[in-house]
């Protein structure tokens, strides 16, 4: 999100974010600068541990394993260097047997006659070999050997001389600038002897001078890239093999295995929640649910390396990197750049042209890669950017994790629970005191773990949210924190309870001023936050509502206490106590489709529930409106009375044209209607308020002969332009995980109404069912996106895999297949 100068008094200044802060056109751009590099030293030098877990204030401060990143490491990590890429091993030349040449117990690198010389290790590491399909990771696009933790795997030595009952053959595994047996960054592992901690190797065949192994990892592994060296002993003499970086083993979270923490005990859900490279995000608002496909991508070359970076780049201690708790809050903390240099720049502003538009994103993989590239944050991100590319790094790092909306999502500023909303004394909205907001829709993820740090009872789901919002302990991070405790309003509970329980099961409180300056509660909203809660379903496009895990049945006794609790920890635990009840007329808004460019109206309906005719002064307000719920100002309102006889209803409707509402549109196409009305026979107040947003036109995608691995594939695509106006430097966006590596495509400018057509190539290198993925954008409009699902074949040859890994050009102009009119 833009920060303000130093000046501005703080992050609130934002325009489009925060509440209390109605939008107005920007004069001048206001990007987010990147957050000082010594900005952890003011904090008195205390590490992202002490202030984000306070199990980790205590520990010693001389232990530089649990510190913040030295400074004198930082330009090898690229953070503050910002022309040196990245190392993203979490290792370094200084450890045991990693100088580059064979060593004895001598130390003079002499091999004498007998000694036991292991001359080659395969390790099995190949896509189609057997430890990488075992271990569910043959998708990855990487040589190297890659293991979830808690599972054995194979390999092979291959040896100067036939192995011997007397020998001694040892396996070590190093992580970290300092390994230590203690803390799980130095593993050493007796061939034929029970290992420490889940850790042990036996022989499983030995034939003449080939030694094959099977070695068992913890499931309480530290996870990341470890050294790989071993050590033999015999009555000649001691050898120890040299690192050789084709060597390196990475280490992943296991929801397959039992005994991890992180154990999914449902086949469909890890292939989903862990497995699947692309699903939905779902936006806009409950009554016009828009979605979008996005390309998580975990599996594309580099992106491994640039998940193991954001911890490494964290400062997060190697030793803690076995914890889930830990690991997904770090990353919480680092896919948004506030405070610590991370991943990604919010931005609400509606100014995008010193970045990328959020809706321009049509996946992960740009944004990661860039991020390992340049160490630099990118621009630019909001909620489902955020979302979209935690999914990515925890199914990366072996987390079953799952990408969440939450549509009318509250965010409550002053530790109340309930959303305040004041009205002047004739219930028009006072923006400079709505602090709180309602997000139309807000996007989190879901990511399943046991949680030991807590009571009995709150395993399993644990909300992680990477968009900066509120700070937790100081810092932009949020959870993980346990579904169970939200739905029964234990806001106490760790991490971050209280401010997600507001998010989705808070009340909406309308405040009109009094004649005297005072203000009294006129209406209170009991279902408006949190109305529908889904995510996408597991094996299918379609949606799941998942609002049930997250709350009691609303109205039900269950939910009411649970929101009566919860409030009693807030700020205003007597919030309640001042309601008033007399509502005998409903206001209801029916959704209207409207489409962006096109004429709309907006249409009321009021119902007369009591055996008395009742009038009513109605008051219509329409503006627009940020997803995040900051409001423009009003450009067109509309007053009525209307009688109603009991029992009737009468609907009032208010037509809006293309012309009004053109110039004053933001992000998202999005309008509030606030309406609000007063009866005059028993003094009851109406107030209500609806989003609604205008629809924009999807990209039609077609593929042009077959897909198969290895061959160059064509793909079509068809936009029309909604608008009478032109689209200036009109920006499309290309990717799909095995299809196509991130690609920008510059086509200049689209006349008003005016239909266009291209044509793009690219060479699939991995089978099976995939999606392709394509976005537009320009000034004049954004949020245009479409998916088509390519089912590539394998090779001719019966290659799985292709070498290639697709273009990735940037910034590319590509000229217009065919242009034609409305």
């Amino acid at each position: 999100m833009p920060s303000p100068t130093p000046s501005s008094g703080g992050p609130r200044s934002d325009m489009g974010r925060w509440g209390g802060n109605p939008w107005q056109p920007p004069t001048t751009p206001s990007p987010e600068p990147e957050p000082e590099p010594d900005r952890r030293t003011r904090r008195g030098g205390r590490s992202f541990w002490a202030r984000c877990c306070g199990c980790c204030s205590c520990r010693n401060t001389e232990d530089d394993d649990w510190g913040p990143e030295r400074r004198g490491d930082r330009g090898a990590r690229g953070s503050g260097s910002r022309s040196r890429r990245p190392d993203s091993r979490g290792s370094d030349s200084r450890r045991p047997g990693s100088r580059g040449s064979a060593v004895n117990a001598a130390g003079d690198g002499t091999i004498r006659e007998g000694m036991l010389v292991v001359t080659g290790v395969d390790l099995l590491s190949s896509r189609s070999d057997q430890n990488r399909r075992e271990h569910h990771t043959d998708e990855f696009e990487y040589d190297e050997l890659i293991l979830r933790r808690g599972q054995p795997f194979h390999m092979v030595l291959f040896l100067s001389r036939p192995y011997e009952s007397s020998d001694h053959v040892t396996l070590e595994l190093c992580i970290g600038n300092s390994p230590e047996v203690g803390k799980g960054t130095h593993v050493i592992i007796p061939v034929g002897k029970g290992g420490s901690g889940g850790w042990k190797a036996q022989v499983t065949k030995s034939s003449g001078q080939n030694l094959n192994l099977r070695v068992h990892t913890s499931p309480n592994a530290i996870i990341g890239k470890f050294q790989f060296t071993i050590r033999t002993r015999c009555e000649a003499g001691e050898f120890q093999l040299p690192f050789d970086p084709h060597n390196e083993i990475y280490i992943l979270f296991n929801p397959w295995c039992p005994e991890d923490i992180v154990y999914v005990d449902h086949e469909d859900w890890r292939q989903e929640y862990v497995l699947n490279e692309s699903g939905r995000i779902y936006y806009g608002t409950e009554a016009q649910i828009g979605e979008r496909t996005w390309n998580y991508g975990q599996f594309d070359h580099g992106v491994l390396d640039a998940c193991l970076y954001i911890l490494d780049r964290r400062g997060m201690p190697y030793g803690g990197r076995g914890d889930p708790v830990s690991v997904s809050r770090v990353i919480s903390a680092m896919v948004n750049s506030l405070d610590d240099n991370g991943v990604l720049i919010g931005n609400w502003s509606g100014d995008y042209s010193r970045g990328t538009n959020p809706s321009a994103w049509v996946g992960s993989v740009e944004i990661l890669l860039s991020y390992l590239r340049t160490g630099n944050s990118v621009p630019f991100g909001q909620c489902w950017v955020f979302a979209g590319v935690t999914t990515t790094v925890l199914r990366c790092l072996g987390l079953a994790t799952r990408t969440v909306t939450n549509f009318n999502s509250a965010h409550d500023t002053d530790t109340s629970l309930t959303m305040d909303i004041y009205f002047d004394e004739n219930m028009k909205p006072l923006e400079h005191l709505n602090h709180d907001s309602v997000w139309n829709f807000h996007v989190w993820n879901d990511c399943w773990m046991k949680r030991p740090d807590l009571p009995s009872g709150f395993d399993g789901w644990q909300v992680v949210d990477a968009t900066p919002q509120e700070t937790s302990s100081g810092i932009f991070c949020c959870g993980p924190c346990s579904v169970q405790s939200i739905k029964n309003g234990l806001v106490y509970m760790k991490y971050d309870t209280p401010f997600i329980f507001a998010e989705v099961n808070s009340d909406k409180v309308y405040w009109q001023r009094q004649d005297d300056g005072s203000f009294k509660i006129v209406y209170v909203e009991e279902k408006a936050i949190g109305s529908l809660i889904i995510t996408k379903a597991i094996g299918s496009n379609m949606r799941e509502d998942i609002t049930h895990t997250y709350k009691h049945p609303e109205g039900s006794e269950a939910e009411r206490k649970a929101v009566e609790t919860a409030a009693a920890h807030g700020s205003k635990p007597n919030v309640y106590a001042t309601r008033d009840s007399a509502e005998d007329v409903a206001v209801q808004v029916e959704a209207q489709d409207a489409v962006m460019g096109q004429d709309l109206t907006v249409c009321v309906v009021l119902t007369n529930r009591g055996s008395s005719p009742r009038t009513v002064k109605l008051h219509l307000y329409l503006s627009v409106t940020f997803y995040t719920g900051v409001t423009g100002s009003i450009f067109k309102e509309s007053k009525k009375e209307v009688v109603l006889a009991p029992g009737a209803s009468e609907r009032v409707t208010m037509p809006v044209a293309y012309k009004e509402y053109r110039v004053h549109l933001v992000d998202q196409g999005a309008m509030l209607l606030n309406v609000s009305g007063h009866v005059k026979e028993n003094g009851q107040v109406l107030a209500k308020q609806h989003t609604f947003r205008l629809r924009t036109p999807d990209l039609s995608l077609t593929l042009l002969g077959a897909a198969v691995v290895g061959q160059e594939c064509e793909v079509q695509i068809v936009f029309k332009n909604p608008l009478p106006v032109t689209l200036t430097n009109v920006v499309f966006r290309l990717e799909g995980s095995g299809l196509q590596r991130p690609k920008i495509l510059n086509v200049g400018d689209i006349g008003g109404n005016e239909t266009v057509t291209l044509r793009q190539t690219f060479v699939p290198v991995r089978p099976g069912p995939r999606q392709l993925i394509a976005s537009l954008d320009s000034p004049q409009l954004s949020q245009v996106h479409g998916v088509i699902q390519v089912d590539v074949a394998p090779a001719a040859g019966g290659g799985a895999f292709s070498d290639t890994r697709g273009s990735s050009r940037s910034g590319e102009t590509i000229p217009m297949a065919s242009r034609g009119g409305a």
